[in-house]
Protein backbone atom coordinates (compact mmCIF):
# COMPACT_ATOMS: atom_id res chain seq x y z
CA UNK A 1 0.00 0.00 0.00
CA UNK A 2 2.73 2.53 0.61
CA UNK A 3 4.55 1.93 -2.59
CA UNK A 4 1.86 2.15 -4.11
CA UNK A 5 1.56 5.54 -3.08
CA UNK A 6 4.88 6.33 -3.16
CA UNK A 7 4.48 5.78 -7.06
CA UNK A 8 1.27 7.93 -7.04
CA UNK A 9 2.42 10.85 -5.93
CA UNK A 10 5.63 10.16 -8.20
CA UNK A 11 3.77 10.03 -11.36
CA UNK A 12 1.35 12.83 -9.98
CA UNK A 13 4.58 15.06 -9.60
CA UNK A 14 5.72 14.47 -13.18
CA UNK A 15 2.27 15.17 -14.42
CA UNK A 16 2.60 18.42 -12.62
CA UNK A 17 6.21 19.23 -13.61
CA UNK A 18 5.88 18.56 -17.69
CA UNK A 19 3.82 21.51 -18.76
CA UNK A 20 5.92 23.47 -16.69
CA UNK A 21 9.11 22.11 -18.60
CA UNK A 22 7.80 22.79 -22.03
CA UNK A 23 6.69 26.07 -20.79
CA UNK A 24 10.35 26.84 -19.76
CA UNK A 25 11.28 25.37 -23.16
CA UNK A 26 8.65 27.50 -25.25
CA UNK A 27 9.90 30.88 -23.44
CA UNK A 28 13.09 30.38 -23.34
CA UNK A 29 13.13 29.62 -27.43
CA UNK A 30 11.52 32.23 -27.86
CA UNK A 31 14.03 34.90 -26.04
CA UNK A 32 16.10 33.37 -27.60
CA UNK A 33 14.77 33.63 -30.98
CA UNK A 34 13.90 37.30 -30.70
CA UNK A 35 17.69 38.20 -29.51
CA UNK A 36 19.10 35.69 -32.78
CA UNK A 37 17.69 36.71 -35.84
CA UNK A 38 18.01 32.83 -37.93
CA UNK A 39 19.49 32.82 -41.14
CA UNK A 40 17.19 31.67 -44.08
CA UNK A 41 18.56 29.03 -46.50
CA UNK A 42 17.68 28.12 -50.33
CA UNK A 43 19.35 27.15 -53.63
CA UNK A 44 20.24 28.88 -56.23
CA UNK A 45 22.54 27.94 -60.01
CA UNK A 46 25.41 27.76 -57.36
CA UNK A 47 23.52 25.51 -54.44
CA UNK A 48 22.64 26.08 -51.83
CA UNK A 49 23.04 29.79 -49.66
CA UNK A 50 21.69 32.06 -47.74
CA UNK A 51 18.56 34.16 -49.28
CA UNK A 52 18.17 35.70 -46.24
CA UNK A 53 20.90 37.00 -43.40
CA UNK A 54 20.29 36.55 -40.08
CA UNK A 55 21.95 38.19 -36.89
CA UNK A 56 25.54 38.66 -37.62
CA UNK A 57 28.12 37.37 -35.28
CA UNK A 58 31.52 36.48 -34.63
CA UNK A 59 33.55 33.24 -33.97
CA UNK A 60 35.32 34.00 -30.46
CA UNK A 61 36.59 30.40 -30.15
CA UNK A 62 38.94 28.14 -32.93
CA UNK A 63 37.76 25.11 -32.71
CA UNK A 64 34.13 24.65 -34.66
CA UNK A 65 34.00 22.30 -37.21
CA UNK A 66 32.53 23.32 -40.26
CA UNK A 67 30.90 20.97 -42.86
CA UNK A 68 29.07 21.65 -46.35
CA UNK A 69 25.58 22.61 -45.69
CA UNK A 70 23.91 19.45 -47.55
CA UNK A 71 25.89 17.51 -44.86
CA UNK A 72 23.85 15.49 -42.87
CA UNK A 73 26.14 15.14 -39.71
CA UNK A 74 27.93 17.71 -37.54
CA UNK A 75 30.59 17.29 -35.32
CA UNK A 76 29.59 19.74 -32.43
CA UNK A 77 31.85 21.53 -30.40
CA UNK A 78 31.02 21.81 -26.82
CA UNK A 79 31.05 24.98 -24.32
CA UNK A 80 30.98 23.70 -20.77
CA UNK A 81 31.64 25.34 -16.68
CA UNK A 82 33.49 27.91 -18.89
CA UNK A 83 35.42 25.96 -21.03
CA UNK A 84 35.29 25.19 -24.95
CA UNK A 85 35.80 21.85 -26.13
CA UNK A 86 36.79 21.88 -29.97
CA UNK A 87 34.99 19.50 -32.57
CA UNK A 88 37.60 16.77 -32.43
CA UNK A 89 37.62 12.85 -32.03
CA UNK A 90 36.43 10.29 -34.60
CA UNK A 91 33.67 12.17 -35.79
CA UNK A 92 35.86 15.00 -36.81
CA UNK A 93 38.47 12.57 -38.51
CA UNK A 94 35.68 10.94 -40.40
CA UNK A 95 34.66 14.35 -42.18
CA UNK A 96 38.42 15.68 -42.39
CA UNK A 97 38.09 15.68 -46.37
CA UNK A 98 35.18 17.90 -46.76
CA UNK A 99 35.40 19.76 -43.42
CA UNK A 100 37.44 22.88 -41.99
CA UNK A 101 38.02 24.45 -38.70
CA UNK A 102 36.23 28.22 -38.56
CA UNK A 103 38.77 30.78 -37.59
CA UNK A 104 38.52 32.61 -34.96
CA UNK A 105 36.99 36.57 -36.28
CA UNK A 106 34.97 34.72 -38.80
CA UNK A 107 31.45 35.93 -39.63
CA UNK A 108 28.58 33.70 -38.84
CA UNK A 109 24.24 33.54 -38.87
CA UNK A 110 22.67 31.23 -36.82
CA UNK A 111 20.13 29.16 -38.40
CA UNK A 112 18.83 27.09 -35.83
CA UNK A 113 18.88 27.08 -31.96
CA UNK A 114 17.33 24.09 -29.93
CA UNK A 115 16.77 23.79 -26.24
CA UNK A 116 16.19 20.56 -24.16
CA UNK A 117 15.64 21.46 -20.80
CA UNK A 118 16.10 17.50 -19.79
CA UNK A 119 19.16 17.16 -21.00
CA UNK A 120 20.37 20.85 -19.78
CA UNK A 121 21.53 21.70 -23.13
CA UNK A 122 21.22 24.27 -25.64
CA UNK A 123 22.51 23.40 -29.86
CA UNK A 124 23.50 26.34 -31.77
CA UNK A 125 23.51 25.82 -35.53
CA UNK A 126 25.39 28.62 -37.85
CA UNK A 127 26.23 28.79 -41.27
CA UNK A 128 29.51 30.96 -42.63
CA UNK A 129 28.40 34.39 -43.56
CA UNK A 130 30.47 33.70 -47.37
CA UNK A 131 30.09 37.68 -48.51
CA UNK A 132 31.24 38.67 -45.13
CA UNK A 133 34.58 36.42 -44.97
CA UNK A 134 35.29 37.83 -48.66
CA UNK A 135 34.89 33.99 -49.72
CA UNK A 136 34.22 33.49 -53.56
CA UNK A 137 32.31 31.10 -54.69
CA UNK A 138 30.16 30.78 -51.73
CA UNK A 139 30.65 27.64 -49.69
CA UNK A 140 27.72 28.00 -47.42
CA UNK A 141 29.65 26.18 -44.27
CA UNK A 142 27.58 25.15 -41.57
CA UNK A 143 28.76 24.10 -37.75
CA UNK A 144 27.52 23.51 -34.57
CA UNK A 145 28.00 24.47 -30.61
CA UNK A 146 26.42 22.42 -27.84
CA UNK A 147 26.28 24.59 -24.51
CA UNK A 148 25.92 22.43 -21.53
CA UNK A 149 24.24 23.37 -18.13
CA UNK A 150 24.83 22.02 -14.78
CA UNK A 151 21.44 19.84 -14.05
CA UNK A 152 18.40 21.99 -13.33
CA UNK A 153 19.80 25.64 -14.35
CA UNK A 154 17.87 25.97 -17.63
CA UNK A 155 14.67 25.23 -15.55
CA UNK A 156 14.92 28.64 -13.82
CA UNK A 157 17.95 30.55 -15.99
CA UNK A 158 17.20 34.22 -17.07
CA UNK A 159 17.74 34.49 -20.90
CA UNK A 160 20.75 36.79 -20.41
CA UNK A 161 22.92 34.24 -18.05
CA UNK A 162 22.05 32.02 -21.69
CA UNK A 163 22.86 34.52 -23.78
CA UNK A 164 26.56 35.90 -21.79
CA UNK A 165 27.36 31.64 -22.18
CA UNK A 166 26.73 31.85 -26.11
CA UNK A 167 28.49 35.63 -26.71
CA UNK A 168 31.59 33.77 -25.49
CA UNK A 169 31.86 31.66 -28.68
CA UNK A 170 29.22 33.44 -30.68
CA UNK A 171 29.21 37.16 -30.28
CA UNK A 172 27.18 39.45 -31.98
CA UNK A 173 28.54 41.73 -34.36
CA UNK A 174 28.50 45.40 -34.35
CA UNK A 175 29.04 45.51 -38.18
CA UNK A 176 26.40 46.13 -40.81
CA UNK A 177 24.48 42.63 -41.37
CA UNK A 178 25.26 41.70 -44.81
CA UNK A 179 22.56 40.93 -47.58
CA UNK A 180 23.17 37.59 -49.78
CA UNK A 181 22.79 39.54 -52.99
CA UNK A 182 21.29 36.22 -54.79
CA UNK A 183 24.16 33.96 -53.94
CA UNK A 184 26.00 34.92 -51.04
CA UNK A 185 28.84 35.66 -53.42
CA UNK A 186 28.73 39.50 -53.58
CA UNK A 187 30.08 41.77 -50.56
CA UNK A 188 27.79 44.45 -50.06
CA UNK A 189 29.23 47.18 -49.05
CA UNK A 190 28.31 49.22 -45.89
CA UNK A 191 25.68 51.59 -46.54
CA UNK A 192 26.11 54.34 -44.44
CA UNK A 193 23.14 57.20 -44.35
CA UNK A 194 24.06 60.28 -46.27
CA UNK A 195 25.15 62.39 -43.34
CA UNK A 196 25.33 66.41 -44.11
CA UNK A 197 28.67 67.78 -44.05
CA UNK A 198 29.76 70.22 -41.15
CA UNK A 199 29.64 73.59 -43.14
CA UNK A 200 32.97 74.96 -43.37
CA UNK A 201 33.57 78.15 -41.02
CA UNK A 202 33.42 80.85 -43.45
CA UNK A 203 36.60 83.22 -42.64
CA UNK A 204 34.67 86.23 -41.02
CA UNK A 205 34.41 89.51 -43.31
CA UNK A 206 36.59 92.42 -41.92
CA UNK A 207 34.70 95.05 -40.38
CA UNK A 208 33.44 98.33 -42.28
CA UNK A 209 35.78 101.06 -41.42
CA UNK A 210 34.94 104.71 -41.82
CA UNK A 211 37.79 107.43 -41.78
CA UNK A 212 38.31 111.05 -41.85
CA UNK A 213 38.14 112.00 -45.03
CA UNK A 214 36.01 110.14 -46.67
CA UNK A 215 33.24 110.84 -48.95
CA UNK A 216 29.65 110.53 -48.60
CA UNK A 217 29.71 108.11 -51.68
CA UNK A 218 32.46 106.16 -49.83
CA UNK A 219 30.60 106.18 -46.55
CA UNK A 220 27.34 104.56 -47.93
CA UNK A 221 29.68 102.08 -49.60
CA UNK A 222 30.45 100.78 -46.52
CA UNK A 223 27.62 101.30 -43.83
CA UNK A 224 24.70 101.38 -46.44
CA UNK A 225 22.37 104.24 -46.73
CA UNK A 226 21.73 106.08 -43.48
CA UNK A 227 18.12 106.08 -41.76
CA UNK A 228 18.74 110.04 -40.83
CA UNK A 229 20.74 112.79 -42.72
CA UNK A 230 20.73 116.41 -42.02
CA UNK A 231 21.57 118.78 -44.21
CA UNK A 232 23.32 122.09 -42.27
CA UNK A 233 24.46 123.63 -45.28
CA UNK A 234 28.08 122.81 -45.12
CA UNK A 235 27.66 120.46 -42.71
CA UNK A 236 25.81 117.00 -43.30
CA UNK A 237 24.89 114.52 -40.86
CA UNK A 238 24.33 110.94 -41.55
CA UNK A 239 22.73 108.75 -38.59
CA UNK A 240 22.69 104.58 -38.70
CA UNK A 241 21.35 102.82 -35.93
CA UNK A 242 24.61 102.98 -34.00
CA UNK A 243 26.72 105.38 -35.37
CA UNK A 244 26.25 109.18 -36.42
CA UNK A 245 29.04 110.67 -39.22
CA UNK A 246 29.21 113.95 -39.35
CA UNK A 247 30.93 115.65 -42.90
CA UNK A 248 32.14 119.27 -43.69
CA UNK A 249 32.37 120.16 -47.15
CA UNK A 250 31.69 116.39 -48.27
CA UNK A 251 34.73 114.72 -46.55
CA UNK A 252 34.13 112.58 -43.18
CA UNK A 253 35.00 115.60 -40.18
CA UNK A 254 33.69 113.37 -37.21
CA UNK A 255 32.33 110.07 -36.40
CA UNK A 256 30.10 109.27 -33.32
Amino acid sequence: MRLHRCFLIVALVWILSAPIAGAQTVALQEQLGAQYKMAKMGSDSGGFTVIEPGTLLTIQKGGVLSVPWKALALCPAKYQDNSFHPSVGFCAGMLKDVSRYFGVGEKVYPTKIDVNLGKAKISFTVVACDSCNGVNPPTSMKGEVVFQFAKGFLEKAAVGDVEDAIGKVFLISGDDQQSPGGNDSNQQQNQQPNQQQPAQEQPQADPPTVQLGMTTDQVQAALGKPEKVFNLGAKQIYVYKDVKVTFQNGKVADVQ
